[in-house]
């Protein structure tokens, strides 16, 4: 994914020069080299341009990620799974979104298996929290600076369902919300137990439910008090 990415977005400053990028890596507390191998692409092209943030403790995806858009400096910022499963040229398609907001599906791959247990988690989410998105859990979302703050400081949920609550606090802040083809690939070695993650974040689905609607969980939404 990084030789992948810092092509891609080294081409496009090339072609344009006015546009400037920066990829961060968020390392969650995993004991493998992941930060070793990152700390090398720094080495290479500049820690204005790759930066590593390494957590002592596993925090969940959702909460490595809320990490990387509070660091951010960009004006939009995507964040992207590390397996390489989507192309990173389709952030165009997403950049393209952002101007024209049509909505399409995903171009995926998935196991019969894997297909089956999506549909009954998209049936939950459906049911329980967001409607109108084919796929919460495509991981290569891009959003405004604002919406990233504004999104991931009310963020409850860390770990797998968390693009579930960042979509249903966007559909609570009327926030504008597009869904592109992109190419996507199941790939082998994926840290998702598929059985047990799911069932984990079907949990999660009737927690947030639940705790949005008792009032457990309150929103801020005075983003100017965020900044």
């Amino acid at each position: 994914m990084m030789d992948e990415a810092l092509e891609f977005l080294d081409d496009k400053q090339k072609k344009n020069p006015s546009y400037s990028y920066e990829v961060i890596v968020v390392n969650d507390g995993s004991t493998d080299k992941t930060s070793e191998v990152a700390l090398e692409y720094t080495k290479k092209y500049g820690s204005d341009k790759v930066r590593v943030l390494t957590l002592e403790k596993n925090r969940g995806k959702g909460g490595a990620i809320r990490l990387g858009m509070f660091v951010a400096r960009g004006q939009y910022i995507l964040f992207a799974d590390a397996d390489g499963a989507s192309k990173f040229s389709d952030l165009i398609k997403l950049e393209k979104l952002m101007s024209e907001m049509r909505n399409s599906e995903n171009m995926a791959v998935r196991s019969m298996f894997r297909t089956f247990l999506m549909y009954g988690f998209h049936f939950l989410v459906y049911f329980l929290c967001v409607r109108g998105i084919k796929d919460t859990q495509c991981g290569f979302k891009l959003l405004t600076r604002d919406a990233a703050l504004l999104l991931f400081s009310n963020l409850h949920v860390e770990r797998w369902a968390f693009d579930v609550d960042l979509l249903y606090l966007a559909q609570r802040f009327k926030i504008p919300i597009g869904e592109v083809a992109i190419n996507w690939q199941e790939i082998e070695g994926s840290k998702m137990i598929p059985v047990w993650s799911w069932l984990q974040m079907g949990r999660d689905l009737l927690l947030i439910r639940l705790r949005y609607v008792l009032g457990a969980w309150r929103i801020n939404t005075d983003i100017k008090k965020l900044k």
